[in-house]
């Protein structure tokens, strides 16, 4: 099945909880349920939960009872509080809230007829993710020679999209087009999503790969054992700063200093162009029982202070390029940015 989907009246997604021990599936029928799960990230990763915010609305459109236009608007405006409050980082949260309103108010229709219209839109973006993350791959994938070994961190697969993945896409689909390649995947810290659900992906597709620890990346890096770096993204600023997973910043920092590629990828629903930098992204604080614990078992001291970003930006000087639906974008970002985007903000 893919990551998350809708069928009569019920959102079904996996759980990325119980992974890679147990392939679990849950089951959402009101947008309330479903504002829970991406908040304790049963479902995570950018482009996932702009699709489950998508499918949050369709949901309360359904819930309602309202028979007017008036009504179903205001039940609407109730659900899309709750759903933009769940996680502040990832821009598509907010990107996919907005396309969905503006369409709902927009539209001169009844109760009945806005709701159906409610629930198709959500679908189209749904289907939107999947066919941008298969333009996504082959443009990453164009950027990986035969015999690369490619560091990755976090999950950018297709657990954190609908289908097919951002930067894991890339990889898998240069692994399909017969390059011989080899991922080194980071566990990912403190939620070890890396571990998790990266190399449980990776397996399944076959693709070659060594999990290493956080802190091993730049021992490879500097004996020479990568050759490109690919990561997602949950936010990019107009200058084309990055916000990605906690410990981004530092493999791009030491991909620097060794003259490696580091790429990030990207869906443009990521890109937020009213944000002139990445010192105003926000960035979530997550509970300290995900330093503190490891699958409910406590690894430090109890009462101890803790730190949780979940996390950080990457400036741009340290990006090769982006790699979107559109193409590969290079620097000067701020100037190419604003070209991909028509000039538009």
């Amino acid at each position: 099945m893919r990551t998350i989907e809708m069928h009569n009246g019920v959102v079904k997604m996996i759980d990325q909880r119980q992974l890679p021990h147990h392939l679990e599936i849950v089951e959402c029928r009101d947008y309330r349920a479903l504002a829970e799960a991406i908040r304790n990230m049963t479902i995570r990763g950018a482009p996932a939960i702009g699709v489950a915010a998508a499918f949050g609305l369709a949901l309360a459109a359904l819930e309602s009872r309202a028979t007017t236009r008036e009504d179903l608007l205001r039940d609407l405006d109730t659900a899309e509080k709750i759903l933009r409050a769940t996680r502040p980082t990832a821009v598509n949260l907010m990107w996919a809230l907005d396309r969905m309103m503006n369409k709902a108010r927009a539209a001169n229709l009844d109760g009945n007829g806005l709701r159906d219209l409610v629930v198709a839109e959500a679908q189209n973006i749904a289907e939107e993710d999947v066919a941008i993350n298969r333009a996504m791959a082959r443009h990453g994938a164009a950027l990986i020679d035969d015999g690369d070994n490619v560091l990755t961190h976090c999950n950018a697969g297709a657990l954190a999209t609908v289908d097919i993945g951002t930067a894991l896409g890339c990889l898998i689909e240069a692994h399909q087009q017969g390059k011989r390649i080899h991922v080194f995947v980071d566990e990912t810290r403190p939620r070890l999503q890396g571990a998790r659900l990266t190399a449980w992906e990776l397996m399944r597709a076959g693709v070659p790969m060594t999990l290493i620890a956080d802190n091993a990346a730049g021992y490879y890096m500097r004996r020479g054992k990568i050759q490109k770096c690919f990561v997602g993204s949950d936010r990019v600023a107009a200058n084309g700063d990055v916000a990605n997973k906690i410990g981004t910043y530092k493999i791009a920092v030491v991909a620097y200093e060794n003259r490696i590629p580091f790429y990030a990828v990207m869906p443009t629903s990521t890109i937020d162009m009213t944000l002139p930098n990445g010192d105003v992204i926000p960035i979530e604080e997550r509970d300290a029982r995900e330093v503190t614990h490891i699958e409910g078992v406590p690894i430090a001291p109890e009462g101890v202070r803790v730190g949780n970003p979940a996390f950080d930006v990457t400036s741009n000087k340290y990006i090769t390029a982006l790699v979107t639906e559109r193409g590969v974008v290079y620097p000067p970002f701020d100037v190419n940015l604003a070209r991909l985007f028509g000039g538009q903000v």
